[in-house]
């Protein structure tokens, strides 16, 4: 039996202990000490073994995005979020025509109808527009814009396989509404992003099923004292999930920790809304037919605006706790408990507990990625 011996582990409901962890048939079978652990990790003192990151909105990496609609393409994203720790991820579209959308949608059910022993796992797509505000696009492309309508989405839902998890919209748009209640019967998470609702706005949407606030702070009406918009609303409803970027550049360290200070701890979702150029060198990118100039660690269009990011989850949970003060295990929390709540799988990924999947990265002390588990198979091991 493989699993971890006499290691750091942080252990869902009991914080950070030594512990050994069995894991059989790419689950986690036993957590204890003296188990009869036959073919054991080999990890550092230093390192923690902590349930993998999920990343809800992540585009691309490694020179490949999700909207390029072909199989080597989320391959590739899927090997390298394995190195930052993630374990599972939804394949996150954009703004575009609906043949490009749905030839991205196609490309992620091709490519879950097959097991694919390398990398993250795909656990279905985030469909970031194309129901979106034109007075907040950022770098979603202007001209795509479409209102909301459930007939198109169970069109882009079919095309899928079904399996598109998450939607962000602008719930002030018309005929949102009735989209948000088709997602909430269909369990389909539903979040304000891209948008210039008012916090009445907001109420509304929250009454028919909305759920959470995509990219908090970002691409959306902000705060004033006389209409607090959705950011301030994100801040104002506990019952909210809030997605955040934590590179320090989309958001102020004082505002990351304005949210946490807001929020419960069980409503703050670190995403990375990394775009294709991640991993790689400075230079000239793309998103969504766009030109992208990376420099210094930001992706901006030529007109300034911020186009995603080149964030690794590891990075994010690291500038939580030191550059937030964040304690460690609520880090971790944001980035693998949170989102598995706010997409409904907590009950079989998420944490570190009997009967779940071996989704697992080991930190060192310095938050570098040793080892990433997907489903109890090594998917990243550091050389």
């Amino acid at each position: 039996m493989k699993g971890f011996k006499n290691a750091k582990v942080y252990v869902d409901g009991e914080g950070v202990k030594y512990a050994d962890i069995a894991i059989e048939n790419g689950k986690i079978v036993n957590i204890g000490t003296g188990l009869n652990i036959s073919e054991p990790f080999e990890i550092p003192q230093n390192a923690v073994v902590c349930p993998a990151f999920i990343d809800e909105h992540v585009h691309g990496a490694a020179g490949a995005d999700a909207m390029d609609g072909n199989i080597p393409a989320l391959r590739k994203i899927a090997v390298a979020l394995a190195k930052e720790g993630t374990a599972n991820f939804l394949a996150t579209t954009m703004t575009q025509s609906k043949e490009n959308i749905t030839a991205a949608l196609s490309a992620v059910k091709r490519y879950m109808a097959k097991p694919h022993g390398k990398g993250a796992k795909i656990l279905g797509v985030h469909l970031e527009g194309p129901f979106i505000s034109a007075k907040h696009v950022g770098a979603q492309p202007v001209e795509y814009l479409a209102e909301p309508d459930v007939k198109v989405f169970r069109k882009y839902y079919a095309a899928s396989g079904k399996h598109i998890k998450l939607v962000t919209l602008a719930p002030e748009e018309p005929h949102s509404l009735n989209l948000i209640k088709y997602l909430a019967k269909n369990g389909i998470t539903a979040s304000a992003g891209h948008t210039d609702a008012g916090v009445k706005d907001i109420e509304t949407a929250k009454k028919c099923g909305l759920s959470c606030v995509t990219h908090t702070y970002n691409a959306q009406r902000g705060v004033h004292h006389r209409e607090i918009g959705v950011a301030g609303s994100a801040l104002l409803f506990d019952d909210l999930y809030s997605e955040v970027i934590c590179d320090l550049i989309h958001v102020s360290g004082p505002a990351i920790r304005l949210l946490i200070k807001s929020k419960p701890k069980d409503k703050v979702v670190l995403i990375t809304d990394a775009m294709r150029a991640k991993g790689l060198k400075d230079g000239v990118s793309e998103l969504g037919g766009q030109t992208v100039i990376v420099k210094h660690g930001e992706a901006r269009l030529e007109n300034g605006a911020l186009a995603g990011s080149v964030l690794k989850m590891n990075i994010a949970v690291k500038n939580l706790v030191t550059a937030c003060g964040v304690p460690f295990t609520d880090a971790i929390d944001y980035a693998s408990k949170n989102p598995a709540n706010n997409l409904n799988i907590f009950d079989r990924t998420g944490s570190i507990k009997v009967g779940k999947a071996a989704d697992v990265t080991v930190l060192d002390d310095k938050f570098n990625v040793l080892l990433t588990l997907s489903d109890g198979n090594v998917v990243y091991k550091k050389r």
